[in-house]
């Protein structure tokens, strides 16, 4: 793996010279990462998205060319729900999806879409109930609403027995005394594009959640903290994902002219992760692989897809 050296901006006010490790080549680091570390699991993204009407077919075979084994399709609504069902049938191999109501959406919830989230939620390619949660730093939704609606989905969570997929923003202690009143019933959980302080994280951790972390920790404006933070997030309880077309990496030497982020461009992720936390990329890519396993599919044969399905094999519209 290449990297190239570049100086930190964050620490420009103090004088000092510092710097970030990035891949040089993203293209080259895609090729490596399929072909010598592992497969990838990108746990969110919004492929259902409009911003990917134009070429979804193209979005998913780069994926797969970058190694991207499986991918988690966000809900947030239950017209959400129906289109990533509907998504998955395209790929059913590769293509997974969460059942749920985005804090966003509380204050408008219908009764049938309600309905649509429960029904779905039942069935085995629901990996898990969300995106759910609370978001006070919009407030689209009313948040004794979003409480409610998030109270109902963590009961949800508990009677199917499947994991939480959280959503927080300057919601922390709300959120963790909803995840708490669940006292031992509370299912496994993650905290979806994980981008908090410090002490939320020990609170996170204590309550035994599980980290989600996006292109956010890219951004040398806002996610140099989250590095900080790398080493405090055990090994076995993190988890990568793009939440494309959302969050593109700064640090892509090459970004997309129309800034849309997507899955092919995980394993710059984990490659920015691995060099910080010092991990060699084939040894980080199995234990992520492993902690992806173990959240969504604990029951799963656990084991790789075939050589050949690094082709372009799902089914094009």
């Amino acid at each position: 793996m290449l990297f190239a050296w570049i100086r930190h901006p964050s620490l420009r006010q103090h004088g000092t010279r510092a710097y970030l490790r990035q891949p040089e080549n993203p293209s080259r680091m895609r090729a490596e990462s399929a072909g010598n570390a592992g497969m990838w699991i990108d746990i969110g993204v919004n492929l259902t998205h409009s911003r990917f009407d134009p070429d979804r077919d193209a979005v998913i075979a780069r994926a797969i060319d970058a190694g991207v084994e499986r991918m988690i399709l966000t809900s947030s609504d239950g017209p959400g729900v129906l289109a990533a069902k509907q998504l998955r049938q395209r790929d059913p191999e590769r293509l997974w999806i969460t059942s749920g109501i985005h804090p966003h959406e509380a204050g408008q919830l219908r009764d049938e879409d309600w309905e649509t989230v429960c029904t779905h939620a039942e069935q085995p390619d629901v990996v898990a109930i969300g995106e759910c949660g609370l978001d006070y730093f919009r407030n689209l939704s009313e948040p004794e609403q979003q409480r409610r609606i998030f109270e109902k989905q963590v009961e949800l969570a508990i009677r199917l027995g499947k994991p939480l997929f959280l959503h927080e923003r300057h919601a922390h202690a709300d959120l963790l005394a909803i995840l708490e009143n669940a006292g031992p019933a509370l299912p496994k959980a993650v905290l979806h594009c994980f981008t908090g302080t410090a002490v939320e994280l020990e609170h996170y951790l204590t309550l035994g959640l599980w980290i989600g972390l996006t292109g956010w920790v890219c951004d040398e404006r806002r996610g140099r903290h989250l590095v900080a933070l790398l080493p405090e997030i055990p090994e076995d309880r993190l988890l990568i994902e793009t939440d494309a077309p959302y969050l593109l990496p700064r640090t892509l030497p090459d970004p997309p002219r129309n800034k849309r982020n997507e899955p092919a461009f995980l394993p710059h992720i984990a490659a920015f992760l691995a060099s910080h936390l010092n991990r060699d990329l084939m040894d980080f890519s199995s234990q992520l692989r492993t902690n992806s396993f173990h959240f969504f599919w604990p029951h799963a044969a656990f084991q790789e897809l075939p050589s050949h399905a690094h082709a372009r094999s799902f089914s094009p519209r």
